[in-house]
């Protein structure tokens, strides 16, 4: 692992991100998104992505200047089409339509149609809690984890985040539906390392520890996870007529799709008493007796928060292997790496 400073890795970002075709504020949004990541710990969604990014800008997966717009409108209700647009600019759109319908209808929920890979989720709902709403996010895409009882992939590893602003950090859970985030299989791979048996399946179906040998994602819980990815397909992708595992399942490529929901926090009392509200009920819940091995009780994001307050300021680790990739990547894109803070010293 190596350190890099989080505005030199943001600024690397987007310069690889611009050089491999995208627009300069998908460029920017894009980096700004992962490195959120890579500082809170979510490294499976952050720099790591980028050379598969620019593979799929090159197959023609992302069209790295689309501008979402705006589709319909009825009620609270939006449709977003982004035409393969950088997910992350597509979401926040999404998000912020869903916010400024909020601030009308004291809800709102806008679709995102034939999103790309968005990043970590949590950024958008985020967005919401820092404007007095709770936030919800979903976003779905083809087959990437085996459907319980199935031994191939049969849904994808649909996220789903959900922010509550508090007087404190804000709540944010930001979770996979499959045990762990495929993000994660590719950090194992860059870092050298094993991964758990239960996290996915090889080509027969057995457990599989090597990263190299993983066929499909296994379901978080069994039938929960699947059940819960299902849903979020249904409310992601086929309420917006656009069905992306059906499509797939019958043989045809399949697109992808999110949806941001916002709620009005003062069309149900004070946003000041329910802010009170979540920081008090999450005392309460760290201040419950604690399991053996237990050092302390975190709330939804919390640990994020802590991390990424320390590493913007001590810098990012990234593994060799995500920054060989990278620097590759610049090579051929005439991208310089930028130093590493051990450089620097």
């Amino acid at each position: 692992m190596k350190l890099l400073g989080a505005q030199s890795l943001k600024a690397y970002a987007s310069a690889l991100l611009g050089a491999g075709g995208y627009a300069e504020e998908h460029a920017e949004r894009t980096a700004d998104i992962l490195v959120w990541a890579n500082a809170r710990g979510a490294n499976s969604h952050g720099v790591l992505r980028i050379p598969r990014y620019i593979e799929m800008v090159e197959t023609g997966l992302i069209n790295p200047t689309a501008q979402p717009e705006l589709e319909t409108r009825n009620g609270a209700v939006a449709v977003l089409e982004a035409g393969k647009a950088p997910g992350p600019s597509a979401m926040v759109a999404a998000m912020d339509t869903a916010i400024d319908l909020a601030e009308t209808f004291n809800i709102g929920w806008c679709s995102a149609r034939n999103i790309t890979h968005a990043g970590a989720v949590g950024y958008f709902a985020l967005r919401a809690a820092e404007r007095g709403c709770i936030g919800i996010v979903m976003t779905a895409s083809g087959p990437l984890m085996a459907y319980h009882g199935a031994k191939v992939s049969g849904l994808s590893t649909n996220p789903i985040s959900i922010s509550a602003p508090s007087t404190g950090l804000p709540l944010l859970l930001d979770m996979s539906t499959s045990t762990a985030a495929l993000g994660k299989i590719m950090h194992a791979k860059d870092a050298g390392t094993t991964i758990p048996p239960d996290w996915a399946i090889d080509a027969d179906g057995n457990p599989v520890t090597d990263p190299t040998q993983v066929a499909t994602l296994t379901p978080l819980g069994g039938p929960k996870g699947s059940g819960l990815s299902l849903m979020i397909e249904v409310l992601s992708s086929v309420l917006v007529a656009n069905p992306v595992i059906s499509t797939v399942l019958s043989g045809g490529k399949g697109a992808m799709n999110g949806a941001a929901l916002a709620i009005k926090i003062g069309a149900f009392g004070a946003p000041e008493s329910f802010a009170n509200q979540i920081a008090a009920l999450g005392q309460q819940l760290k201040g419950l007796p604690r399991a053996p091995g237990t050092d302390e009780i975190f709330m939804p994001g919390e640990r994020g928060f802590r991390l990424s307050e320390a590493r913007m300021q001590a810098g990012i680790p990234l593994a060799n292997g995500t920054l060989d990739r990278l620097a590759a990547l610049g090579d051929r894109l005439g991208v310089a790496p930028p130093k590493t803070m051990q450089n620097e010293q």
